[in-house]
């Protein structure tokens, strides 16, 4: 079993509108793509503050801007017009749990994906206003970031942790905190041993400044021994996309001794042979 559940049926520009990428034409050229790379499950998974009712949870000025489109139109969408799991691609906000609870839990998704894209006010991976490199050290930012990514596995919120070291996206772009990256992993892992969480791997990372694929092995092992399943995606953002670069994730994934990965419905979770 193949799977990509991190995907987006349109890129992040902000132009890029419901009406023109919401359609059953669009959602059969995502699902032709994948037959032909062997996905066997494929699903959508569109960035939570696309949505109006995204602000019912958090205000952040980014998301004021973005929030154009109605989230039960597009589960809708997916439900009634494609072959597509329904998924989504929630922000861990931390204090605003409770209401993305309240958001999640009124939909009937197959696998909620939660990430962090945000510290506060800054953003891990953007360029410009809130650009969180313009003013912070190396070292805050990592600690902080992965400190947030145990508390989002905590939280319950989510089914599975997005590209989990994102904060190293940039590459050498941007400072890097020197030594033994695992002090930082550490930070996250109490809440993810306790949590029920899937780790994320995914190789959209090697479409980025940094060239590689989230997260680091390093990391995925300590996930690995805490006794956390994987989950396979390419976030996409256009059919060409999809299962980008799987042969390499497979041999990292190999190379660890994994060998199965988690399969999801209606939030329920299974593991399937990966292959």
């Amino acid at each position: 079993m193949l799977t990509d559940y991190h995907v987006h049926l349109r890129p992040d520009d902000p132009e890029a509108s419901a009406e023109r990428y919401f359609t059953a034409e669009n959602a059969e050229r995502y699902a032709q793509v994948a037959a032909e790379r062997g996905i066997g499950d494929l699903g959508v998974s569109e960035h939570v503050h696309r949505f109006r009712q995204a602000l019912d949870v958090w205000r952040h000025p980014f998301w004021t801007d973005s929030a154009v489109d109605d989230l039960d139109e597009y589960c809708a969408f997916v439900r009634e017009r494609t072959t597509l799991k329904l998924g989504i691609e929630a922000d861990f906000v931390p204090g605003r749990e409770d209401r993305m609870g309240n958001l999640l839990e009124a939909r009937d998704w197959d696998y909620v994906i939660g990430s962090i894209h945000f510290l506060r006010n800054d953003a891990i991976d953007m360029e410009g206003d809130w650009d969180v490199w313009g003013s912070n050290d190396p070292e805050a930012v990592w600690r902080r970031y992965f400190e947030w990514l145990g508390e989002a596995a905590r939280s319950g919120l989510f089914d599975v942790l997005a590209h989990p070291d994102l904060v190293k996206v940039w590459g050498p772009d941007r400072p890097t905190p020197s030594g033994d990256l695992r002090r930082f992993y550490d930070r996250a892992m109490d809440g993810i041993a306790e949590s029920d969480v899937t780790i994320e791997v995914s190789t959209a990372g090697l479409r980025k400044p940094v060239g590689e694929i989230y997260p680091a092995p390093a990391f995925l092992e300590m996930c690995l021994e805490a006794g956390r399943p994987v989950a396979l995606s390419s976030d996409a953002h256009m059919p060409d996309q999809l299962a980008f670069e799987y042969e390499r994730a497979a041999d990292m994934l190999e190379s660890l001794g994994v060998d199965r990965i988690a399969v999801f419905d209606r939030r329920k979770r299974r593991l399937e042979p990966l292959g």
